[in-house]
């Protein structure tokens, strides 16, 4: 992997006596698309705030472009495109005169680019904003945040509420942007197949630790499962068994190994998972 863009090392926040984040450790590497994977109340969105500056963290170290902070500063921030899960825009704007507004927290604003976003989604901008639907309201969230030409795109669950044609637009509208300027793009998502469509890489956050880090090819061949009768099978070094049980009258054992080559002492016929069952085997409680 290129040298993170994006580091987290010991990354600790409490709310209370409840723990979001319990030690988490990231990297995303500088050009990349990672998806940040995890059930609801995992701690995806903590983690951004705390990146983005929003949410002070209680330990651990943050790292944005090759720089420890803590409380992400204003010229750190100008470098991120932002899209928050809720979009909080004043709704007698239009779409125009908002961006006008925006453009002035940013010393590289560029119409141009803004502009050519807005036009590649068919914003309307000379609507007021308050008119929009959820699914444009998103589309000029990314268009905002691009326009200053960001060198890193930070997304929170950014397809939440979308109708499942406006959320394949928007994912495709940022896989093509990242693969047009070579833009780093953090995205957090509890939907597989956006981590499928979209992502290079893919952390998988489980109560508020990473479960897995690495490409999503390395993920698919770590978790292979037996159908049928398996017995109480001795696990070879590096394997591990996530679940055994009866479904449907077929008994299935899902085994998980750190390296793919140690399935082989295992002595058993083991077949593929769908990249949505294993996120549910590493995350079933």
């Amino acid at each position: 992997m290129t040298e993170p863009l994006v580091e987290t090392r010991g990354l600790v926040k409490r709310y209370g006596k409840v723990g979001a984040l319990a030690g988490l450790d990231l990297r995303v590497g500088a050009g990349e698309v990672y998806g940040f994977l995890g059930r609801n109340g995992a701690g995806k969105s903590t983690t951004i705030r705390v990146l983005m500056g929003i949410t002070k963290p209680d330990g651990g170290l943050v790292r944005l472009f090759g720089e420890a902070v803590r409380g992400t500063p204003v010229h750190l921030r100008q470098r991120i495109g932002y899209v928050a899960q809720e979009q909080t825009f004043y709704d007698w704007m239009t779409a125009g005169r908002l961006a006008k507004f925006v453009s002035r927290f940013y010393p590289t604003w560029d119409d141009a680019a803004f502009a050519h976003h807005a036009r590649a989604q068919a914003i309307p901008l000379d609507r007021k904003v308050g008119g929009f639907s959820g699914g444009m309201k998103m589309k000029l969230a990314l268009a905002l945040a691009l326009g200053h030409r960001p060198p890193l795109l930070i997304l929170d669950e950014p397809s939440a509420g979308l109708d499942p044609v406006a959320r394949r637009e928007f994912l495709e509208r940022v896989r093509e942007d990242a693969e047009r300027t070579g833009r780093t793009t953090f995205f957090s998502t509890h939907l597989v197949d956006e981590v499928e469509l979209v992502a290079d890489r893919v952390g998988i956050l489980d109560e508020g630790r990473m479960r897995y880090e690495g490409s999503v090819a390395e993920l698919s061949a770590r978790v292979r499962q037996a159908v049928g009768l398996v017995g109480e099978a001795p696990l070879a070094p590096g394997v591990r068994r996530l679940s055994d049980r009866e479904l449907r009258g077929v008994r299935r054992t899902v085994y998980e190994a750190e390296h793919p080559a140690a399935f082989g002492a295992l002595g058993l016929a083991l077949e593929p998972l769908p990249l949505e069952e294993i996120f549910i085997e590493m995350v079933r409680r």
